[in-house]
This record gives C-alpha cells, sequence and structure tokens, in this order.
C-alpha cells in the first residue's frame, strides 16, 4: 500500500532584497567601459595603463562584494 505523502514545507520568502546588492554591478560595468582604459599610458612599473587597470578591477571587484557581504549576511 502507498503511503500517503506528507505535506511540504512552504518555501521561506527572499530576503536578499537589499539596496546593496546594487553595488555589485560595478565590478560588472566597469571593465565593460573599454574608453577608460585603452590606452598605453601611464605606464607603471613598465606595465601599459591596460594591464594594471584590469588588475585593479579585481581589487575593486573583491572589495565590492567584500563590502556586500559585510553590510547583508545575518546576524
Amino acid at each position: 500500500m502507498a503511503e500517503p505523502e506528507t505535506p511540504k514545507a512552504v518555501p521561506a520568502a527572499r530576503s536578499d532584497r537589499s539596496p546593496w546588492n546594487w553595488l555589485l554591478v560595478i565590478p560588472i560595468v566597469l571593465p565593460v567601459l573599454t574608453p577608460l582604459f585603452n590606452h598605453d599610458s601611464p605606464r607603471l612599473w613598465g606595465f601599459p595603463a591596460f594591464y594594471w587597470l584590469q588588475f585593479l578591477f579585481i581589487l575593486v571587484g573583491v572589495a565590492t562584494t567584500s563590502l556586500v557581504y559585510q553590510m547583508t549576511k545575518k546576524r
């Protein structure tokens, strides 16, 4: 005989609608704006601006993600 189905739990309402999440757009849009870094100078330790700005974008992404995490985590 088949067992009766147990009622499934209703999923909780989403709580990730914080305005802090909009900051995550910055590390997505910034590297797409190529006119900002589509040039050779200034050079930093011999590297053209394109290369060292890419590394800077990584740091901006890490900092932004860390900030959003800290501001939206549950306490």
